[in-house]
């Protein structure tokens, strides 16, 4: 009997309760392509959520730019279809990036409607956590409307606490999460 086949770091299989299985890993170049295409899927709400703005497409400049993270600062981990990057359906990206000069990071999380309310955000919102956590890193924040329901409750939920910025757009809440903090 052989042992598993262990995954390289960061990688690692998720069932989602429909019983569909993703592959979280990092993201890689290849998966510019997909991203891309699966912008088109997005609803206009989901892409104001992420972008706070209504955006019309997702350019090959801005997927190269996503699906290739400076490792000393960024980090991104997308939910994929079991299949080699390029080829494989990303339904979900979570990044996070260290703010110049600073020892604070921001976050952000896209979750498809297809998968979402499954439990996929939590779980990539706990691994940019992790990572942000071994940087040695002091907060994580990111920036969400306040008309984004579920992902004001799930930063709840993990220990984040709503500040509201005084430049900020009025409708957009700050969540910060002290990572000094003993769990």
């Amino acid at each position: 009997m052989t042992a598993p086949k262990r995954l390289p770091p960061w990688h690692e299989h998720f069932r989602l309760p429909s019983g569909r299985e993703l592959l979280i890993r990092p993201i890689r170049p290849e998966d510019a392509g997909p991203i891309q295409g699966a912008f088109t899927l997005l609803g206009p709400e989901e892409i104001r959520q992420r972008f706070l703005y209504a955006l019309r497409e997702l350019t090959p400049e801005m997927a190269q730019r996503l699906s290739q993270p400076d490792p000393q600062t960024e980090f991104a981990l997308v939910a994929a279809e079991t299949l080699p990057p390029g080829e494989a359906l990303v339904g979900a990206v979570a990044r996070v990036s260290v703010v110049s000069r600073s020892r604070e990071a921001e976050f952000a999380i896209l979750v498809s409607h297809f998968i979402a309310g499954q439990g996929l955000g939590r779980h990539l919102m706990r691994r940019l956590v992790k990572w942000a956590k071994s940087k040695k890193l002091d907060r994580l924040y990111g920036d969400v409307l306040d008309s984004n329901l579920p992902m004001l409750q799930l930063a709840e939920s993990l220990g984040f606490r709503q500040v509201r910025e005084q430049d900020a757009s009025p409708n957009l809440v700050r969540v910060v999460l002290d990572l000094n903090q003993p769990e």
